[in-house]
């Protein structure tokens, strides 16, 4: 049976919409994923947005818990029930049917179609809540009926707003399977599992702590976990015994070739359930990074590779798990498959790097397990974080398993020196200000009205005036800085990528930037005449503007071609347009290719020389989501947006100037592509003026290449020295060998030990030499480079340890380093003292070895 298809079956028979899954990142400031089914509804519910037509919906709606109020994490993979992803079945009235259909629905759905035994279920209901006690009696008897309190059967969409009495209908999973002291209706015990929630909302609170107010059109808001309803009907008492994880869990027991074991098996439900996660939060494009749901997807990626290293997995391995589960979900979630190569690339690259950490990290941790007793160090926690990449859950939950707490305090105090720092070290302009310093202009004038999309010359009034550090002025004198507000203005304010404006107040000031501040648009300026408040003033935006405008309208057009080229799982993730240069940045899993940036070019070229007239509308936000129109990933759009397109060519939402035909922008030119961080990448161009003269550089750094070669065949003379330095190379290779010495070992307790200083050659291959060479070994050998010494140090199946080793030693040459047990490697500053060194360091593996 495909419940979910027979429950959206069910419920479109009964006169509700089939709504389809919204995304995971919703269009709400104050979640970080969507947390449950109603959700995408949440405006109707509290009125922002008018009721549909039909006042019935029925969704099953994805959802993440992993972050913010509502996160599970820490609990996955050590219950039978929790999960970062789900996937929620509902049923809403929004003003239309109330309590005895919602509960009439969900008897019928369960008893006739999920034909689920009547003797078990059981009912939950607010203790004031007699009619909803009265309706359930029509379906089940009463002494199967619960009454509970607020903390139970209460639902509010917050401190305001909302609200109503619960019922919840639980199924007995049976007491052959659990007897615990809380397995009782109530208790916190898993034999009686909650399957289905209706609220039903029929009050209103208008103010935090105030009355209850019954509502006109109360509303209906529902519940069904899919994962736990398949689990019952497949006859299990875990949500991982299912269809929906088991594919997965077996194909982690193939790999690593370990039988799953519920009682023991808490890191393959771990990795089960956060491929789910992984593989649809990066389908809708959010990508792993270091802050916010990034940061999120990052921490959960990580914390089941942590699950698979304890598993005995070395390398990726995540990865291979993408089609499995495509195979279960990809028929309802049609996205996924088109973007499964892409998703497996970002994955298995986060895995790479987070696998080239991970030990030195456990090995850090399993270290200082040593000298904890009851709380662990916050400055380890923080190292592990800092230098390591194990985000702060993931020692937590490191610990968790060994039953100890975490000194969190110190943690934050390093974490916020850490942020200090960072914030010390930033020099953005405006950083002074706050939105206390522009209240009253705000009070007082409003927005001013910006008229440089038509404009790019225009008289305005000094509406305020303010210094270098926000403060009010009613006069900057000659030779000051500071900032003007004007009631007209045709400079735009960087905003969207597109740097601000520069240009003069004719007369009076150079202006230098344009910015945006809470809404007001203010110009910096260097003062060259007094400049008093109420002075109508001439504005002239400078020329630059033509060619800032010539790189902003290229970049639309690059943002459409690298869909078309590289794949739709492209999201924006950052853009900077200034008269000489354009920079984009963008989601892909790995460099882009010669090739691929080849075409790219040429086909933003092929798109310049069309010369398409730009077309600027505004449009109502429905209506530009329907024209197909980019949004920017994250970016609040409010109810009207200006839409900016060239043809077919490009459509995007944008509030920026731009060409008035892409022939304007002149040519395009890809100066360099590169890697921005884990699975974002950087492509940097130049349009117009800046275009020629990159064109101009590049032609005079080729003749001067072709006068060094002394060749007009450049790539003639490149051959001909290549070869003579492959030459060179072996002359210096032969030379090497010849000045090398051999080293002699002495025998300690059955072990080769080899101290030596080590003339030329490669004192690390020279390691490796010797380990073949002998059954046991310690081997430290010395390098003089100048006044600097190079040290190796290795170690095969010995009783010693070559980074503890080389700690010892390195010092005496005022040097430092370390490295794994069996090598290490480090510097010393002065040569001075190899002798006493070498001393040292076989006194050192002498005691070691005794």
């Amino acid at each position: 049976m495909d419940i979910r298809e027979e429950y959206l079956k069910f419920f479109e028979s009964k006169q509700h919409d089939r709504i389809a899954s919204g995304p995971l990142v919703p269009d709400d400031a104050t979640l970080l994923f969507n947390n449950a089914g109603m959700v995408p509804f949440k405006s109707i519910f509290t009125g922002e947005i008018p009721r549909p037509a039909n006042p019935r919906a029925t969704s099953c709606q994805t959802c993440i818990r992993a972050g913010g109020k509502h996160n599970d994490l820490e609990n996955v993979g050590h219950t039978a029930r929790h999960h970062t992803f789900f996937e929620m079945m509902g049923n809403f009235s929004f003003g239309d049917y109330f309590k005895e259909e919602a509960i009439a629905h969900a008897w019928e759905f369960i008893t006739e179609v999920l034909e689920l035994p009547v003797d078990k279920l059981w009912v939950t209901v607010h203790d004031s809540d007699d009619e909803a006690e009265e309706l359930w009696m029509k379906h089940i008897s009463k002494d199967r009926i619960m009454r509970l309190g607020d903390a139970d059967n209460f639902w509010s969409m917050g401190d305001t707003g909302p609200c109503g009495p619960c019922s919840e209908i639980f199924y007995d999973q049976g007491a052959e399977n659990f007897n615990g002291p809380e397995d009782k209706m109530g208790g916190e015990g898993d034999r009686f599992l909650e399957i289905w929630n209706l609220v039903f909302m029929q009050y209103e609170v208008k103010e935090k702590g105030g009355e209850r107010i019954p509502l006109a059109k109360p509303s209906i808001d529902t519940g069904m976990g899919l994962e736990r309803v398949v689990a019952i009907k497949e006859g299990q008492t875990s949500n991982y015994g299912s269809s929906l994880f088991m594919p997965m869990i077996n194909q982690v027991e193939e790999m690593i070739g370990k039988k799953y074991e519920y009682t023991t098996g808490a890191s393959y439900r771990v990795i089960a359930d956060h491929i789910r996660t992984a593989v649809f939060l990066l389908s809708q494009g959010v990508n792993f990074s270091n802050e916010g749901r990034g940061y999120v997807l990052r921490r959960i990626l990580r914390r089941a590779v942590r699950h698979g290293y304890l598993l005995g997995f070395r390398s990726p391995f995540m990865y291979k798990l993408v089609d499995t589960l495509i195979t279960i979900m990809g028929g309802e979630y049609d996205y996924l498959a088109p973007k499964a190569d892409a998703v497996k690339e970002q994955i298995e690259l986060e895995e790479a790097r987070f696998f080239k950490t991970i030990a030195n990290g456990i090995e850090l941790f399993n270290e200082e397990l040593k000298n904890t007793k009851d709380v662990f160090s916050g400055e380890v926690a923080f190292k592990l974080y800092d230098t390591c990449g194990f985000p702060l859950d993931l020692t937590e939950d490191m610990l968790k398993e060994k039953n100890l707490a975490l000194d969190t305090a110190k943690f934050e105090e390093l974490m916020l020196e850490q942020r200090t720092r960072a914030k010390a070290a930033w020099k953005g302009s405006g950083d002074a200000a706050t939105q206390g310093d522009f209240k009253e202009l705000l009070e007082k004038f409003g927005e001013n009205a910006f008229v440089g999309y038509d404009f790019t010359e225009h008289s305005g009034e000094v509406l305020a005036l303010l210094d270098e550090n926000f403060k009010h002025a009613e006069v900057l004198a000659a030779g000051e800085k500071g900032w003007v507000l004007l009631d007209v203005t045709p400079f735009y304010a960087e905003s969207g990528g597109q740097t601000g404006d520069s240009g003069e107040l004719e007369g009076f000031a150079k202006v230098v930037d344009t910015k945006k501040f809470f809404g007001l648009s203010l110009a910096q300026i260097e003062v060259a005449k007094e400049l008093k408040v109420g002075t109508i003033v001439d504005s002239h935006v400078d020329t630059s503007r033509g060619e800032i405008i010539k790189h902003h309208s290229a970049t639309h057009l690059l943002h459409a071609i690298l869909f078309d080229v590289l794949g739709d799982h492209i999201s924006q993730a950052g853009s900077l347009n200034e008269a000489t240069r354009l920079r984009f940045d963008f989601s892909h899993p790995k460099a882009v290719s010669e090739a691929e940036l080849s075409e790219i070019e040429n086909r933003v070229n092929n798109e310049i020389m069309r010369a398409i007239p730009t077309k600027t509308e505004v449009l109502g936000i429905e209506d530009a989501k329907k024209s197909g129109a980019k949004s920017q990933f994250g970016e609040k759009y409010g109810d009207e947006v200006r839409v900016v397109s060239f043809a077919d060519a490009s459509i995007e939402f944008c509030g920026g100037v731009h060409v008035s035909n892409t022939a304007n922008i002149g040519s395009f030119i890809i100066t360099k592509e590169s890697g921005v961080s884990a699975g974002v990448r950087r492509i940097e161009a130049v349009c117009g003026n800046a275009a020629y003269k990159y064109f101009s550089e590049q032609r005079a750094l080729l003749k001067e290449a072709q006068s060094e070669v002394k060749n007009l065949d450049l790539i003639a003379g490149i051959s001909r020295l290549k070869s003579s330095i492959v030459e060179l190379k072996s002359e210096l290779k032969e030379a090497q060998e010849s000045s090398k010495v051999e080293v002699l070992a002495q025998e300690i307790n059955g072990v080769s030990v080899v101290v030596e200083e080590y003339p030329a050659g490669d004192i690390k291959d020279k390691i490796d030499e010797l380990k073949n060479q002998n059954e046991k070994l310690c081997a430290m050998l010395f390098q003089v480079k100048g006044d600097k010494v190079l040290i190796a140090a290795g170690v095969k199946d010995a009783n010693a340890k070559a980074g503890d080793w080389i700690k010892k030693i390195a010092p005496i040459l005022g040097g430092g380093g370390g490295g794994r047990p069996d090598f290490a490697q480090a510097g010393g500053k002065d040569a001075s003292k190899l002798p006493e060194a070498k001393e040292e360091a076989l006194k050192f593996i002498t005691e070691a070895l005794s």
